[in-house]
């Protein structure tokens, strides 16, 4: 009985601080942005993974680092990450500042033999944008989504393009690969949100109203997507 006693109290002595520690990380936004600039470079890097065609038409690039598939098990986990989106009316502006955003259920089918997986959601027009500014969005209901093409010979104009309000990829052991999303939600983040802008801040006002500059910690990811589409084309 006093074994049994003990064991008890040093797991309740470990897990606050266990979970503590898990918390902190997973509120870090200034890792997050890091990881995502890395992610979103290493990929640029390689002209077979996205093709330049659908990222000159993309109106945002939301990029989530390192989901792990305990996310998608364990209630209330979610993998995080950013949306950036160009400026403008038109949205044929500069890339403007990461808004925080959280991806929560879905299948465990889509992580890559249960190591983190690396997304990357292209929004591929106006509706798709308008639609993740809303407070929660279900994709393949909500929000059309599809696995995305691949390769230097895939165009803007391939059916995943002419259907899909977003196309979806997917990165795990160096594997990338255009995966669907359909059944997770996507939503912004305020919370990130607030500590990283001020309480005011939020997805929309972040991405709409562009008032506001990346914070030190995107610069990476915001200058990578300037540097490879500078421009909207229609």
């Amino acid at each position: 009985m006093k074994n049994w006693r003990a064991i008890l109290m040093g797991a309740l002595l470990i897990a606050p601080t266990a979970f503590a520690r898990a918390g902190e990380d997973a509120k870090d936004e200034t890792k997050r942005l890091e990881n995502a600039g890395t992610v979103m470079d290493e990929i640029l890097n390689v002209p077979d993974d996205i093709p330049q065609d659908l990222l000159d038409k993309a109106r945002c690039v939301v990029v989530l680092p390192s989901v792990l598939k305990a996310a998608f098990i364990v209630g209330g986990s979610y993998g995080r990450g950013t949306m950036v989106c160009r400026t403008g009316k038109d949205f044929n502006g500069p890339w403007g500042a990461p808004a925080m955003y959280a991806l929560e259920g879905g299948s465990v089918g889509l992580q890559i033999g249960g190591e983190a997986t690396d997304f990357v959601i292209l929004v591929m027009n106006n509706r798709g944008m308008e639609s993740l500014l809303k407070s929660k969005v279900k994709l393949g209901a909500d929000a059309t989504v599809a696995a995305g093409p691949k390769g230097r010979t895939a165009s803007a104009d391939t059916d995943a393009y002419m259907r899909a309000e977003m196309l979806s990829y997917s990165r795990a052991r160096g594997v990338f690969a255009g995966i669907s999303l359909e059944g997770s939600t996507l939503r912004p983040d305020e919370d990130a949100n607030h500590r990283l802008y001020g309480k005011e801040a939020s997805a929309q006002k972040i991405v709409l109203e562009s008032k506001v500059d990346a914070p030190p910690a995107g610069a990476k990811l915001v200058g990578r997507l300037q540097k490879a589409s500078p421009q909207l084309k229609h």
